[in-house]
């Protein structure tokens, strides 16, 4: 296997790139000036060094002067303590910023539950998912949970996986298991969702 195919190989790992989308890139990179292709490897290499994954709630952020393994929204003060919203990705959570309309905490699970998946806990940080919440709930503050997912099929049966499994604690330790209500359209996915829809769909969740 030649260096294209190697190099295109890697590009269709990256989520919704197919063969031919991988194989244009590849020949965009040679197709550059002497430098380009130089500073984008540098970079990937950087980033693994810049970048930490949280601890508390495992989205990616930049390290600071202090070094925090804690991004700095799990360790502020003014959030409510008592909403939890658990997203798929990091993207999600962005988008999710951008509203302005939410300020409790996080928790990335960090992929979905494709329907018929033998293993679902596999493909989702469930073992952190439920050690952050025995963490949160002895103290007797979690009172809600918001499920913020795709509305398409995965994100659905992640939705109900993700129920079924906090559902016992839920009845345990008294929160409420919330989902995001009308505003967002069927098939639709957090990360191309504007402002206004995700605004509409946590005020109106339920």
């Amino acid at each position: 296997m030649d260096s294209i195919q190697k190099l295109t190989e890697l590009f269709k790992q990256f989520p919704g790139i197919g063969p031919r989308q991988a194989k244009r890139f590849v020949y965009f990179l040679l197709a550059q000036k002497n430098g380009y292709a130089g500073e984008l490897s540098n970079l990937i290499v950087e980033l693994k060094k810049e970048i930490y994954c949280c601890e508390s709630c495992f989205r990616f952020f930049p390290k600071d002067k202090g070094e925090s393994k804690i991004c700095p929204i799990c360790r502020s003060d003014s959030r409510d303590k008592n909403i939890l919203m658990i997203i798929s990705r990091d993207v999600d959570f962005e988008n999710i910023e951008r509203t302005k309309s939410f300020n409790g905490y996080y928790f990335i699970l960090g992929g979905v539950v494709p329907i018929l998946e033998e293993n679902p806990a596999h493909k989702i940080r469930q073992k952190e998912l439920l050690d952050t919440i025995a963490a949160k709930t002895k103290g007797g503050v979690l009172k809600e949970i918001i499920l913020a997912l795709d509305a398409n099929p995965d994100g659905e049966n992640t939705r109900e996986y993700v129920t079924r499994l906090l559902g016992p604690l839920s009845i345990q330790y008294g929160f409420k298991i919330s989902t995001l209500g009308r505003g967002l359209s069927t098939g639709a996915e957090l990360e191309y969702s504007d402002p206004d829809t995700l605004r509409s769909a946590l005020q109106s969740r339920k």
